[in-house]
């Protein structure tokens, strides 16, 4: 039998958070790419994280970091983002990274003896993260495996019938370009009087904003924040230079949400330009796309038709396999 340890150091979660609102989408890939792994009976598959006592959750083991050195050494070792995490064992190791690391970045985090000592390749999420990732920080080999939503969004019936209220949902980090979404959003109310925006906390609305029918989303378990999207008719995410998937995105595009963006760092990898929705060149058309898709029901049925023809196409059994082969096993 062969073993896989995962190492991860960020908080204390195990695979039953995977609902909860306390993990972002490196945690949500973790416990996915995990279990999906497990169910190999000739795989065994092992979580090293922040958790405090050992617990066996859909045949992984999940188990407290500061006893890592007490098991046998595996065939191969992945940690999640931080190079400091691997142990002297002379097997084959992966760094999955979630993050454009520069090399100043990779200096300040006290990545680079590490990284010479244990010569890791590295695992990537797609095109952007890939070209991001410079050759110094890529010393001995790269490559991709893309993620995706999880079964959850995967698994959700859509209605390609139905079109829902002019909402209007931004559901990433206030500090990737909620700035533009906002100054949009004034040029977008004038046009779709009865439009209502939802953004995520923490962020303090102003009086102006308020009265353009500008919300805090209510942050909860999963189930909340599927029904938002389905009941959605538009994303506006102008993207981010520090985005190297947005999972939000593609679980957007799961639940046939039309996304309107800029395509800042991967978001044009997750948007196929007048058919799932909108790569736009500029600030007027940024606005403008978004009036079509709020205003137009059958423009907008048309985007839903194309993104619904593309729902499923890539699941965790896909990812598995895809990590499976790139770590030859």
């Amino acid at each position: 039998m062969k073993t896989i340890y995962f190492l991860e150091k960020s908080i204390s979660f195990d695979a039953n958070d995977l609902n909860s609102n306390k993990i972002a989408g490196s945690e949500k890939t973790l416990i996915n790419i995990s279990n999906e792994i497990a169910k190999n009976n000739n795989i065994k598959v092992k979580v090293f994280n922040n958790i405090q006592h050992q617990v066996n959750i859909n045949n992984v083991d999940w188990i407290p970091i500061n006893k890592l050195e007490e098991f046998d050494m595996p065939n191969v070792i992945i940690s999640m983002s931080d190079m400091n995490l691997f142990p002297n064992y002379k097997c084959k190791k992966y760094l999955w990274s979630h993050s454009v690391q520069t090399f100043e970045k990779f200096i300040r985090k006290n990545q680079i003896v590490p990284f010479l000592k244990h010569s890791p390749k590295i695992i990537l999420e797609g095109d952007y993260h890939y070209k991001k990732r410079g050759w110094l920080t890529s010393l001995f080999g790269k490559s991709i495996v893309k993620i995706c939503p999880d079964y959850d969004f995967i698994d959700q019936k859509i209605d390609k019938t139905f079109v829902p209220k002019k909402n209007v949902i931004f559901n990433t980090r206030p500090d990737r370009n909620i700035s533009i979404v906002i100054n949009a959003w004034k040029n977008i109310k004038k046009k779709v009087p009865d439009a209502n925006l939802y953004i995520n906390p923490p962020y303090n609305l102003t009086d102006e904003e308020k009265n353009l029918d500008i919300k805090l989303r209510e942050k909860g378990e999963k189930h909340k924040l599927i029904d938002q999207l389905v009941n959605s008719k538009l994303m506006i995410n102008p993207g981010h230079k520090g985005e190297v998937f947005c999972l939000v995105a593609d679980e957007a595009r799961e639940l046939c949400v039309p996304i309107v963006t800029y395509g800042y760092g991967a978001l044009y990898e997750r948007v196929t330009n007048n058919n799932t929705g909108y790569i736009c060149k500029d600030f007027e058309d940024l606005i403008n796309k978004s009036i079509l898709i709020l205003n137009d029901d059958n423009h907008y049925l048309s985007l839903k038709s194309n993104l619904f023809k593309l729902k499923g196409h890539r699941t965790y059994k896909d990812v598995a396999n895809d990590l499976l082969k790139t770590i030859n096993i």
